[in-house]
């Protein structure tokens, strides 16, 4: 029989304007890797945040192995064994792994930190969790991923018995998730207790034996994975069923509205052509690394290109910056939304209008009503839930954020969206939100650039899909007749696909 290790009772928490949570409760088992899922704004990272100590229950109870607990703070939740991996990883680039493991604790030998035993301790930990890493690299030279195992070994060196991990694999590679998983495995041999928000259904069923849903703040239900299918998981998580994910919809392709011609960076790129119709939606895969996001960096200008022609509209224009693409009509929601998409600290209403200011300025001063009725239009066009325009962006849920992302580039009247991973670490109702807000754009004409690593995605919603293999061309190919076979075949260099086996 399960044993409990941790549980939360009728926890709930009001902000001004809003009840996040609703009288949930939760438990964790030892050694069980848990299910936390729900839309974004559902309430799951403040539940969590709850558990982990960065905000107080207004109600509720939290109990570890029996117990009841007061978890005050962060430094409290360390000291009853309770750690949070958030998605935006909290460790120093210019420190080493070890440097970053002990962080604020290192070992000592007498009066002096001992490096040598700091190493030592660090590498006992890596290699018990069977993480290959070198203690001495610097965390800004790791990838991701790496960066993440050294989160995690951060955590237990600090013996957590209950850990949090916060959309683990929303930028990680299939042969980096299967490393993550294998390193899940082995926490759960120790007993670790493990709560695991993600939006990616199919993950869920690979490592978790429980899932909980919560839905606006509220308590939904829990189920042993194993005796729940996708579409009821789904059902629960949004209130209602959603017959596709992906809506189904006949688009109005016009002429050829954008091209690009000889994007080239020595040693980087090397792309000879594309172009894109007005009402199209061209997809772009590839593997990670292959240089996607980079091209349309280059042709956005916000990187600097060796060669390149742009033509809009039959006529070749000049973007040597992202000014210049903004003023051509040329818009790009960035893959990293918090980090180079949004203003966190600052509102919605500014976050909406950031591109749009000098069309709501007269004389250089802005009309605060003029930008007020902006941001509500938009509010109201793609339903972004906030209590008020005035709200910090980053208190925000994930999905809500894209959404002030996309606003931002409507709000110039695009012709041409570039969009880079448009729906990570969104859940499966904004996802449909986003998906039919791009069908909308199509009908106005605008042409849509979708980079994304879901190939479902891709063949979900593309018309064509091009195929980048090291910063070249490898592949152009119908949506409708694609298979994600094909797909990763051309991702992974090869220029003619194998025959079907008869």
């Amino acid at each position: 029989m399960a044993e409990e290790l941790f549980r939360m009772e009728h926890i709930s928490k009001l902000f001004p304007g809003v009840k996040a949570l609703d009288d949930v409760s939760f438990s964790v088992n030892k050694g069980e890797v848990h299910g936390l899922v729900g839309e974004n704004g559902a309430g799951k990272s403040t539940l969590m945040k709850i558990m982990s100590g960065v905000y107080k229950a207004d109600e509720g109870k939290i109990f570890i192995e029996g117990k009841e607990v007061d978890v005050t703070s962060v430094s409290k939740a360390h000291e009853l064994g309770v750690a949070i991996i958030f998605q935006e990883l909290n460790l120093c680039s210019h420190l080493t792994v070890a440097d970053n493991i002990f962080i604020g604790r290192p070992p000592h030998k007498g009066p002096f930190i001992s490096d040598k035993q700091m190493h030592a301790q660090a590498k006992a930990i890596l290699d018990e969790l069977g993480i290959k890493l070198n203690t001495h690299s610097m965390v800004g030279e790791l990838s991701i991923a790496q960066q993440q195992m050294v989160e995690i070994a951060k955590a237990i060196s600090r013996n957590s018995r209950i850990l949090v991990l916060d959309e683990p694999t929303a930028t990680l590679t299939e042969k980096e998730i299967d490393q993550l998983f294998v390193i899940i495995r082995n926490l759960q041999k120790k007993g670790v207790g493990m709560v695991y928000i993600s939006h990616r259904m199919e993950e869920l069923g690979e490592i978790c034996e429980r899932v909980t849903v919560i839905r606006d703040g509220k308590y939904i239900a829990t189920r042993n994975y194993k005796d729940i299918t996708i579409d009821e998981l789904v059902n629960l998580i949004v209130g209602r069923a959603l017959d596709d994910k992906y809506p189904k919809y006949k688009r109005n392709i016009g002429d050829v509205l954008f091209e690009a011609k000889n994007v080239t960076r020595a040693g980087v790129l090397n792309v000879e052509g594309f172009s894109v119709r007005s009402g199209e939606i061209l997809g772009v895969s590839g593997l990670v690394g292959s240089g996607r996001t980079e091209i349309m960096r280059c042709i956005f200008g916000a990187d600097k290109a060796t060669t390149k022609e742009l033509y809009l509209e039959g006529k070749r224009i000049q973007v040597n910056s992202p000014g210049q693409a903004i003023a051509h009509g040329i818009g790009y929601a960035t893959e990293d939304r918090k980090f180079d998409g949004l203003a966190l600290d600052l509102d919605v209403k500014f976050n909406i209008n950031m591109a749009h200011l000098r069309q709501l300025s007269k004389f250089g001063i802005l009309d605060d009503k003029a930008g007020y009725d902006n941001a509500q239009h938009y509010k109201d066009a793609l339903t972004i839930r906030t209590p008020t325009l005035s709200q910090t962006t980053r208190n925000l849920s994930g999905g809500n954020q894209q959404k002030i992302v996309l606003s931002k580039w409507l709000c110039n009247d695009v012709k041409v969206l570039i969009v880079d991973e448009p729906t990570r670490g969104i859940d499966v109702g904004a996802k449909y939100e986003v998906y039919e807000l791009f069908n909308r754009l199509s009908d106005q004409g605008v042409a849509i650039i979708m980079i994304s690593s879901e190939l479902p995605e891709i063949l979900g919603m593309s018309d064509r899909v091009m195929v980048i293999h090291e910063g070249e061309i490898n592949g152009m190919l119908d949506a409708k007749t694609a298979t994600q076979e094909e797909i990763l075949y051309l991702a992974a260099g090869y220029n003619k696909l194998e025959p079907k086996a008869q």
